[in-house]
C-alpha cells in the first residue's frame, strides 16, 4: 500500500516521503480501515509518539496523521461493536503507525459509526477539532449557560468548533484572531472579536472559561482575565502562569466513541460545521506539512473516493 512516511527526525519535512509500506496487522481489538479522508496537525514531527513506540522504542519507519474516515475492511480478534464494509471516523493512537496512508489499524473503541449523508473530507476534520473543542469547554472548563467564554484562535479548526458548541449551550463567546479572522468569527456568533494583533487583550474583561489553544505569551496574559472561581484551559502548552482565583488546566485530547457520535448527530442537523480548508491528494502531503502555510479551515488529504 501506499503511505506517507518519515524516517529521519533531524530531517524534518525533509524526511518526509509517499513510500510503499506492507499492509498493517490487526490486533486484538483492532479494525483495519480503508482510509477515504484523513486530517493531520503540522507539529506532529515534533511528537515523541510519531518516533517511538510506547515503550519509548524507534519504530521508524512511521506514519503521520491521527484522524481519519473511511470504511471497515477487517476485524482484529475480539473486536465487537463494528462490522465489516461499515462507514466510520475517528483517532488513530498517538504511538501507531497512522492515517496518511491507504489502509491503517486503529482499536475499534476510537472508532464512530459515520452516518451516509456526512460527506468522509468534513467527517475527517471532526475528530481531533471536535473532541478538543468539547473536552477543552465543558469536561475541563466546565462552561454552563449564562457564562462567558474567552476562545483564541476563534476562526481555526479547534476555536470554530468551541465556538459553535458555546453558542449552543447558551454562553457569551469572546473570540480572539487576526484581522483576517473577523468576519468569519462573527459569522459563527462571537459576541465580541479581538484583533491580537491591533487591540489590546486585557479589554475583554474577565471570563468563566479561557480556552487557549496559541500558548507562550497570550497563554501567560490570558491567567489575569479569569473570573474568580473560573479556569483556563490550554492545549498549547502546562501554563506558567496560573489565574489568582481559578484554576489552570492543560491537557491532550483523548478519544471518545460517544462523544464521536454525538458530534457527528451535530454535523447532520446543522448545527455543527467543521472547517475545511483544502482538499489535496496523498503525494501532496509532505507540502501541505509544511510551517507558515496558513489556510482557512483544516487541511484534508484525501485518499479515496465514495
Amino acid at each position: 500500500m501506499q503511505a506517507i512516511t518519515v524516517r529521519d527526525r533531524d530531517a524534518g519535512l525533509a524526511g518526509m516521503s509517499l513510500a510503499d509500506m506492507p499492509y498493517p496487522h490487526a490486533a486484538e481489538n483492532d479494525v483495519i480501515v480503508r482510509v477515504h479522508a484523513a486530517g493531520f496537525t503540522r507539529g506532529e514531527l515534533d511528537w515523541p509518539g510519531t518516533w517511538t513506540d510506547r515503550s519509548g522504542r524507534d519504530r521508524t519507519p512511521s506514519v503521520p496523521g491521527h484522524e481519519l474516515s473511511g470504511v471497515v475492511v477487517e476485524l482484529g480478534y475480539g473486536t465487537t461493536g463494528l462490522s465489516i464494509g461499515q462507514r466510520v471516523f475517528g483517532l488513530a493512537d498517538w504511538t501507531r503507525n497512522g492515517t496518511l496512508a491507504d489502509y491503517t489499524a486503529v482499536e475499534a473503541r476510537n472508532l464512530a459509526p459515520l452516518p451516509a449523508d456526512i460527506d468522509h473530507t468534513v467527517a475527517a476534520a471532526l475528530p481531533v477539532s471536535g473532541l478538543t473543542a468539547w473536552q477543552g469547554l465543558f469536561d475541563h472548563g466546565r462552561l454552563t449557560t449564562g457564562q462567558t467564554v474567552l476562545i483564541h484562535g476563534a476562526a481555526g479548526g479547534v476555536g470554530s468548533i468551541a465556538v459553535q458548541l458555546a453558542r449552543e449551550v447558551g454562553a457569551r463567546v469572546i473570540g480572539t484572531g487576526r484581522a483576517s479572522d473577523r468576519d468569519r468569527a462573527l459569522a459563527l456568533g462571537v459576541d465580541t472579536f479581538i484583533d491580537l494583533e491591533a487591540e489590546k487583550l486585557e479589554h475583554v474583561g474577565e471570563a468563566d472559561v479561557v480556552f487557549d489553544v496559541i500558548g507562550g505569551d497570550i497563554l501567560d496574559r490570558s491567567a489575569a482575565l479569569v473570573r474568580a472561581g473560573g479556569t483556563l484551559v490550554t492545549i498549547a502548552m502546562p501554563p506558567k502562569v496560573q489565574p489568582k482565583d481559578g484554576r489552570a488546566v492543560f491537557f491532550v485530547v483523548e478519544p471518545d466513541r460517544a462523544r464521536l457520535a454525538d458530534l457527528a448527530t451535530r454535523v447532520r442537523d446543522g448545527r455543527l460545521t467543521p472547517a475545511v480548508g483544502a482538499v489535496r491528494p496523498l503525494a501532496e502531503a509532505p507540502t501541505a506539512f509544511a510551517p507558515g502555510t496558513r489556510t482557512p479551515g483544516k487541511t484534508i488529504i484525501r485518499l479515496t473516493e465514495d
